[in-house]
């Protein structure tokens, strides 16, 4: 029997809302951002709401920790805690990076035990990415290459997995790819593996790792809803801005 679970996730610009109890799944990606704080908790009601759930049918409340947006991974957390902390339940903080590698997976509809190797890089903006690297194999998630922000240049490092032969990817996934992988001679073999840009579905994926997380024992006390940042620095300085506008001239 599949326990009770509430999932969401703010570290882009889409919000990302999902729950599953006994009698199914419900899956829900929209405007995120800005409005993340403000549409996350009527939507978490909505859903539940709709699917006839209580908070005492849960089992745990799942979070996207980053890496990502430094506004939305606290948006997150203090959702988490507040909730979990309210209703008694232990949380379950999911890897946003693996959500796009999960997500990608269901694209491309490999399932089963087989292998994929998937490479991740998300626009971290100011031209740099968020990348990971996550291997599927017997119907679990391994890390390769942990999270980290990138320079575009230090991507194809970052992807290698350390103490291994420099093997390609089965697929690359994020908004980041083209950014990673863009203009760098160096990382030409990269470009040559198949690239799903795009999110299908993120609240689904996300869900379906935070039933993963469950089943393995992920969940821990609401205090540790802690986001994931990688980032001190969220903007570029107006010289840092000019010198940008000077270089593309």
């Amino acid at each position: 029997m599949s326990a009770a679970l509430l999932a969401f996730d703010t570290s882009t610009d889409t919000l990302s809302v999902a729950l599953q109890w006994q009698g199914g799944r419900s899956s829900w990606d929209g405007p995120g951002g800005a409005l993340a704080s403000s549409a996350l908790l009527p939507r978490v009601r909505a859903l539940m709401e709709q699917a006839g759930v209580r908070w005492a049918d849960l089992a745990a409340v799942a979070f996207g920790r980053g890496p990502g947006a430094f506004t939305g991974l606290r948006t997150a957390c203090a959702a988490a805690q507040g909730l979990a902390c309210g209703a008694g339940l232990p949380v379950l903080p999911i890897d946003s990076l693996l959500i796009v590698a999960e997500d990608a997976r269901r694209q491309i509809a490999a399932d089963g035990p087989g292998r994929l190797d998937v490479a991740v890089a998300m626009d971290a903006r100011i031209g740099q990415v968020y990348a990971a690297r996550y291997l599927r194999a017997n119907g679990t998630w391994q890390t390769l290459a942990e999270p980290a922000l990138c320079d575009p240049p230090d991507v194809a490092a970052l992807w290698t997995p350390a103490g291994e032969p420099c093997a390609l990817p089965d697929v690359l996934a994020g908004t980041g790819v083209a950014i990673a992988v863009g203009g760098d001679e160096d990382a030409a073999g990269w470009a040559r593996v198949p690239t799903v840009p795009a999110m299908a579905g993120r609240a689904a994926a996300l869900l379906s790792l935070a039933d993963d997380a469950w089943r393995a024992g992920g969940a821990v006390p609401p205090a540790q809803a802690l986001p994931l940042y990688l980032r001190d620095k969220v903007a570029l300085t107006t010289a840092e801005r000019a010198a940008l506008r000077d270089g593309a001239r």
